[in-house]
């Protein structure tokens, strides 16, 4: 997996900048049809000002001037009512459909992140803060609905709709259509500009979000621990400085946006009194340019439409940042995953942490083959097996041996697909299903029976309770008040280590797989629960394959073939 140094993170180069805005436009490709309707009804409702300003001048230049009665006013003044309903309608169609347009890209969003991570895979995830994670698709997920819903429907109505009212106005006072094309591109220049500032206090903002969230996950898991060691208070403390820094990144946030949004509307502001000082000084004979003296309808005509010219404009940068939201969330998407994720991130997991583990026919009816294979933890600064090679027959049960730290669990991983090999080969047969049970299975607050079902949600009863025997799970429910639906708290909470093994066992025998990867499955068991454990094996692996890393000669003899892993270079030294 490809990673990203904080410095293109803060400092991004315009390639990557490209590149995310990129990225986060396809968030929304399921819902192009959306995007485009959101944007044409926007456009409409903008336009739809024009016939409104004209209606309005329409009717103050008759009453006003040529003392029109009501009889005469009155079917301008029900297209005025059907116009005012009509837009009505427009902006609240558009708002629905930018809205799913929002739903659908933070659907997107939070769909590749989860495969994603899923490809990363176990040992990735273990070196990472869980809540820092999952303020990837809460915090961050949240920061891209104001882009979809907001900004992206006002920039096409910036577009289309200061156009047609410039034209409009042209076409009855040339002197305000200029003034108001000389005076309209100051408001996106300082937009861009202040834009800049906001999108780096964004990223700031949410990087703290994500920081926080670790933090108080952390906490969280170790609070007896805390407690234990009268921690509680200085950690209640610490919470208190990062929040407060949150509070002032926050802050900054806001202290941008108010800054950014009182410098336009200050231009906006200018260049309608422009346009009113105009028309005033017109009226007054203090000014002949122009097409000679406006009319009243004429003079409410423009200056009726010289706010909602700078209308689009202010709501775009009102809305611009929300882009600068979601491009600092998908910074931090590319700072946190290394990478952004595709969308066919789930069709290749195993690419998402190394080579590729290519999965062909055997010439032989093998079902795993590993060639010549050198293995090196993730952060381990040397190889921890090197030269290893294992080419494992459906049905045949081979036991790792050696000493403590030789390699056997990272051997096991490597199988699974979790460990991509530095060198050598590993292949597997197509459609093959491995599934495998560590030393320290991770359990989930609920109950047994729900942590057991965890691989396979649809297992029956009867399925569930042949895998808590073969597992020898039961030996130690059947005395809980509730058995297999007793409550276990996160991690396991409320069993012993060896009982938490068993349950991880278990369950990865109810997934049924090809190949099964069992991680000391008989550790800290006594000798008639090891043999119970290994008779149960054989009736349950029939016709399975199994590799189990082990130290008991009982399950040595019980394999049909022993492999023994050399101990390491550092482990000679200190045995002899």
């Amino acid at each position: 997996m490809s990673t990203v140094s904080s410095s293109s993170v803060d400092n991004p180069s315009p390639q990557q900048r490209k590149a995310r805005q990129q990225w986060l436009d396809a968030l929304a490709a399921p819902a192009r049809t959306q995007q485009r309707l959101a944007a044409a009804l926007a456009c409409l409702s903008g336009i739809g000002l024009i016939a409104q300003a004209g209606a309005i001048a329409w009717l103050i230049q008759q009453v006003l001037v040529e003392g029109a009665g009501l009889q005469a006013c009155w079917p301008v003044l029900l297209a005025l009512a059907a116009i005012l309903a009509l837009r009505a309608l427009l902006s609240t169609a558009a708002t629905a459909a930018a809205g799913r347009v929002a739903d659908a890209a933070k659907l997107g969003l939070r769909q590749r992140i989860y495969r994603s991570l899923q490809g990363n895979g176990p040992l990735w995830l273990r070196g990472q803060r869980s809540g820092e994670l999952g303020e990837l698709m809460l915090a961050h997920g949240d920061a891209v609905e104001g882009y979809f819903s907001g900004f992206q429907p006002v920039r096409s109505e910036m577009v289309v709709v200061p156009l047609a009212i410039a034209v409009a106005v042209a076409s009855v006072n040339w002197v305000v259509a200029l003034i108001l094309l000389f005076t309209g591109p100051l408001v996106p220049v300082f937009m861009m500009l202040v834009g800049w500032g906001a999108e780096a206090a964004s990223r700031g903002q949410l990087s703290e979000m994500a920081r926080l969230g670790g933090h108080f996950a952390d906490r969280i898991k170790g609070l007896g621990l805390l407690r234990v060691y009268g921690r509680g208070q200085a950690e209640l403390e610490r919470v208190g400085q990062a929040s407060e820094q949150l509070r002032e990144r926050s802050m900054r946030v806001l202290r941008i946006a108010f800054l950014s949004s009182t410098t336009l509307e200050f231009f906006a502001s200018v260049s309608v009194a422009m346009v009113a000082l105009y028309f005033g000084l017109s009226y007054l004979g203090l000014m002949e340019l122009g097409p000679g003296l406006p009319s009243l309808g004429i003079g409410m005509f423009c200056l009726l439409l010289a706010p909602e010219f700078y209308a689009p404009l202010r709501k775009l940068a009102a809305h611009y940042h929300d882009r600068a939201n979601a491009l600092a969330a998908v910074a931090e998407i590319e700072r946190l995953l290394g990478s952004l994720p595709a969308a066919d991130a789930g069709n290749a997991p195993a690419e998402a942490v190394g080579p590729v583990l290519a999965q062909t026919e055997f010439g032989m009816a093998a079902a795993l083959d590993a060639q010549q294979l050198s293995l090196r933890p993730l952060g381990a600064p040397a190889d921890v097996v090197s030269d290893f090679s294992l080419q494992l027959q459906p049905g045949e049960r081979v036991a790792l041996v050696g000493p403590s730290g030789s390699g056997k669990s990272t051997v096991l991983e490597a199988l699974a697909g979790w460990l991509p090999p530095r060198q050598g080969r590993l292949q597997w047969a197509p459609g093959l299903r491995v599934v495998h049970a560590s030393q320290r299975p991770y359990l989930f607050h609920g109950s047994i029976a729900d942590n057991l079902r965890l691989g396979e949600p649809t297992a029956s009863a009867a399925r569930l309770q042949q895998a808590a025997r073969a597992g020898q799970v039961m030996r130690f429910a059947a005395q809980l008040p509730q058995g297999l639906d007793t409550l276990v708290g996160e991690r396991g909470l409320g069993l012993s280590g060896g009982e938490a093994r068993r349950v991880g066992l278990a369950r990865a025998l109810l997934m049924e797989a090809d190949v099964l990867l069992l991680d000391e499955p008989t550790a800290f068991l006594d000798a008639e629960t090891e043999a119970d454990l290994l008779q149960a094996l054989n009736v349950h692996a029939r016709g399975r394959s199994v590799v189990v890393a082990t130290h008991s000669p009982a399950v040595m003899a019980w394999a049909d073939r022993v492999i023994t892993l050399p101990a390491r270079p550092q482990q000679r030294e200190d045995q002899a």
